[in-house]
């Protein structure tokens, strides 16, 4: 049990520092899209740096754990929900409220209107970049490529128009929509194309590594 309290918090943790990402993004869409994208980074680097649980990042390794694990993801993504509305009730209770809630609802505005196959594809498509993304980080023996594969990743699925369910979270929750039926199916579909295209390169590479294996053996 407690064991699943600490991956619950560091999941929170990790939900509120997408909000931290997501708030300098809402802050500069309106005049610097790109240098939002960049500097949304800050909320992969601080997952990654500290450990702390992210949806999007964790359903890259289901095929490196067991069964279970999809229970310990599902802890994540509630966790995830929690802190990326505590990010967006702190900045209702500012001045900062009004400019963030309008950005918000824009960009809700035309996730509400996209079909749940596109968001579903669209979902997939942003978590092909965040597997570059926290793979790069964990796996490239240089310093200056780990931090790299951080920020393109993410700035790339920004600018591309992908859909991350976490970022999700938190715009519908500044958008004031997060708790009705219809976000929650929207983040459903899109947390499920997250799933799916963050297996697609562990999946290939391991059936490429199977086919490697058995030329060799032959």
């Amino acid at each position: 049990m407690k064991k699943t309290f600490a991956v619950f918090v560091k999941a929170v943790l990790a939900g509120f520092c997408i909000g931290v990402g997501g708030n300098v993004f809402l802050a500069l869409l309106p005049t610097s899209k790109p240098l939002g994208a960049f500097l949304f980074a800050v909320g992969l680097f601080t997952i990654c740096t500290h450990g702390f649980n992210l949806f999007t990042g964790k359903a890259c390794y289901i095929l490196d754990n067991k069964p279970s694990y999809l229970g310990t993801l599902v802890v994540i993504w509630v966790g995830n929900l929690v802190g990326a509305f505590c990010m967006a009730a702190l900045v209702h209770l500012t001045r900062l409220s009004g400019s963030y809630t309008e950005a918000a609802q824009g960009l809700v505005a035309a996730k509400n209107a996209d079909s749940l196959g596109s968001l579903f594809v669209l979902g997939a498509m942003c978590n092909v970049l965040i597997y570059i993304a926290v793979d790069g980080y964990k796996s490239n023996p240089h310093e200056v490529g780990k931090y790299l594969a951080l920020i393109l990743g993410v700035a790339v699925f920004i600018l591309a128009g992908t859909e991350h369910s976490v970022a999700d979270m938190y715009y519908y929750a500044a958008a004031g929509e997060l708790f009705t039926g219809n976000a929650i199916l929207r983040l459903v579909i899109i947390s499920l194309g997250n799933v799916v295209g963050g297996l697609i390169i562990p999946a290939l590479k391991l059936v490429a590594k199977k086919c490697e294996s058995e030329k060799t053996t032959v």
